[in-house]
C-alpha cells in the first residue's frame, strides 16, 4: 500500500536568539521549538495531508506568533484542502487571521510570516507559497523549484535578497495576498523539499541537490541542517522532506 513519509526538523541556527519558524505535518505542529534530531512520520493516502513551514518575519515583532497562528490554522483545516481553490481560500483566511491577531496588541503591529508547503492528495500534490520560503521537487535531473519567490532580484554580486514583496500579515494595515499554487501528479518515489530560507540562503542549490542524491529521509534532513550550520547558521532552519513510498 502506498504511503507518505514526512521527515522534518526545526532549529534556531547559530545567530538568532530564538526560533520564529513553525512547522505543520498533518495534525501535528511545531512552533518556536528546537528539535535536536529529525523526526519521521508516516501517513496513508486518503485524507488530504498538509505539510508546510512558516517563517516569521525577522526584524519585525512577534514573528513566532504569526508563524504559529498560520500552521495551527493549516493543521485544523488541512483535511478540507481538496484543491487549489481551497488552498488559496485557506491562505486568505490565514492572512486575515494574522492581521486580526494584532488587535489590542500594539506590540504586534506589522507582525507577519511567509508560508510554503504542499498538500498530498490521492492523485496529486498541490504546492503553495506566499513569501520566499520554498518548495522543491527532487528529480533525477536536480532540484526543481515549484514555489514562486515573492522577492525582488538580488543586487549585483549577491546570490539572495532578504527582502520580500508579499507575506501573510507584515503591514500596518490589511493587505490582500495572491497565493502561488501549482499541481503535479503523485507517483511512487516522488520527493519534495519544503524549507525556510535559513537553509537556502547559506547553502547553494547544488549542495542541497548533492546531499539529497546521496541520502533519504532522516539522514538527508540531518545533512541539510548540518550544511546550514557549517555555513554559519545565520537564520532559523526549518525543513520537511516529503517522500511517496510504496
Amino acid at each position: 500500500m502506498p504511503y507518505i513519509a514526512v521527515t522534518a526538523l526545526s532549529h534556531d541556527g547559530l545567530i538568532r536568539d530564538h526560533n520564529e519558524d513553525s512547522l505543520v505535518v498533518g495534525p501535528w505542529t511545531l512552533c518556536g521549538t528546537v528539535t535536536e534530531n529529525p523526526q519521521t512520520l508516516l501517513f496513508p493516502f486518503g485524507t488530504p495531508l498538509v505539510v508546510a513551514v512558516a517563517d516569521g518575519l525577522g526584524g519585525q515583532p512577534a514573528g513566532e506568533v504569526a508563524s504559529a497562528l498560520v500552521v495551527r490554522q493549516l493543521a485544523a483545516l488541512g483535511p478540507t484542502l481538496d484543491g487549489e481553490e481551497a488552498v488559496r481560500d485557506v491562505l486568505d483566511l490565514c492572512n486575515h487571521a494574522v492581521y486580526a491577531a494584532t488587535g489590542g496588541f500594539p506590540e504586534r503591529v506589522t507582525m507577519g510570516t511567509t508560508v510554503a508547503g504542499a498538500v498530498v492528495l490521492a492523485d496529486s500534490l498541490l504546492a503553495f507559497n506566499v513569501g520566499d520560503s520554498k518548495v522543491f521537487e527532487v528529480t533525477d535531473d536536480g532540484l526543481r523549484q515549484v514555489s514562486v519567490d515573492d522577492s525582488p532580484p538580488p543586487a549585483p554580486g549577491r546570490r539572495t535578497t532578504s527582502a520580500v514583496t508579499q507575506t501573510l500579515g507584515g503591514s500596518p494595515t490589511f493587505t490582500a495576498i495572491t497565493a502561488h499554487t501549482a499541481a503535479a501528479p503523485v507517483s511512487a518515489g516522488l520527493r519534495y523539499l519544503i524549507c525556510t530560507d535559513g537553509l537556502t540562503d547559506p547553502v547553494p542549490d547544488d549542495v542541497i541537490d548533492g546531499l539529497l542524491r546521496v541520502h533519504d529521509d532522516g539522514r538527508a534532513a540531518y545533512e541539510l541542517w548540518k550544511a546550514a550550520i557549517e555555513a554559519g547558521g545565520p537564520d532559523n532552519i526549518t525543513l520537511a522532506l516529503v517522500r511517496i513510498g510504496e
